[in-house]
């Protein structure tokens, strides 16, 4: 598994036929811009300053909380159309949504040093 791309991933849930939850696909959210993402609202940082709340139908390409995970513009509803997007899409998960990655290259590690893993 350590070597299985995004893609990777999602063939192997459509092949096998994995059930999962709603959380995996497009809806309606409340996000803001920041760095190129679409990011969740919250007592952690955002939106601040000009940064504008609007309501977009988002997909999370990686599961994370609120403060470090970025969303993308999406209308995928079940496995095959999350498949279709990641096909035609030139941008990685990690460069589409680790908000973390933006901060610093070093983030992920200083989150587990703060208890965050």
């Amino acid at each position: 598994l350590s070597n299985f791309t995004e893609l990777d991933v999602w063939q192997y849930i459509a092949r096998e036929g994995i059930g999962l939850p709603s959380l995996y696909y497009a809806h309606e959210r409340e996000v803001f811009a920041r760095d190129g993402m679409w990011l969740t609202p919250g007592s952690w940082g955002g939106p601040r300053g000009e940064e504008v709340l609007v309501r977009r139908r988002v997909r999370y390409r990686t599961v994370g909380d609120m403060s470090c995970t970025g969303a993308v513009d999406s209308t995928a509803a079940c496995v095959g159309e999350v498949i279709a997007e990641i096909a035609a899409s030139r941008v990685t998960e990690r460069g589409a949504g680790r908000a973390d990655d933006r901060l610093s290259e070093a983030a992920m590690e200083d989150r587990k040093r703060e208890g965050y893993f």
